[in-house]
């Protein structure tokens, strides 16, 4: 029995999601043409959302597409690939995902501090994968790409920009009293 041979596909993760516990929808990025309205995206994830909710796996198959999991107390984060795709490749993404948000939010892994980090996890998600193509597996060289510091490496934006107007209007001052 002869099978046809599967083209290699670079194109390998149609979307990536993040919802909380209620099922609703945080962080949300289709790839490809799988669910091209709203409508549609809205109601895979209420089926993908009732399928994982309660179950104790790490993954599905839900209307012909590979769809891996994590969830925590108030997170749920899927991966979801086409039917033919590696899945140890989406679960690499899982993890790298997960891993990566974690350092971020810290030891408050809660729906309240993901938010506020919101912005860091939009730039994490497009580190990780660009246009279904996966771009990098590694948590640490993620979160470094996105410019992304731990609380105890992070110093204010506001201090930063006052020294840099402080430092600016002394050297003004001096080239003015020199002349």
């Amino acid at each position: 029995m002869d099978f046809p041979a599967m083209e290699p596909n670079m194109y390998t993760v149609k979307a990536m999601l993040i919802m909380d516990s209620d099922g609703n929808r945080l962080i949300a990025k289709y790839y490809d043409d799988t669910f091209t309205t709203s409508k549609e995206q809205k109601g895979f994830e209420k089926s993908l959302f009732a399928k994982t909710s309660k179950a104790s796996g790490e993954i599905i198959l839900l209307d012909g597409l590979t769809c891996l999991y994590k969830s925590n107390v108030d997170l749920f984060f899927y991966v979801i690939g086409g039917s033919s795709v590696n899945e140890l490749m989406l679960v690499q993404v899982l993890t790298c995902l997960y891993e990566s948000v974690q350092k971020v939010l810290g030891k408050s892994f809660e729906k309240k501090v993901f938010m506020d980090n919101l912005d860091s996890i939009f730039l994490i998600v497009d580190e990780i994968v660009d246009n279904g193509i996966i771009v990098e597996l590694d948590s640490s060289a993620v979160t470094q790409r996105a410019a992304i510091r731990t609380d105890d490496q992070q110093s204010p934006m506001g201090e930063q920009t006052v020294a840099s107007v402080l430092l600016a209007a002394k050297e003004q001052l001096k080239w003015s009293l020199l002349k």
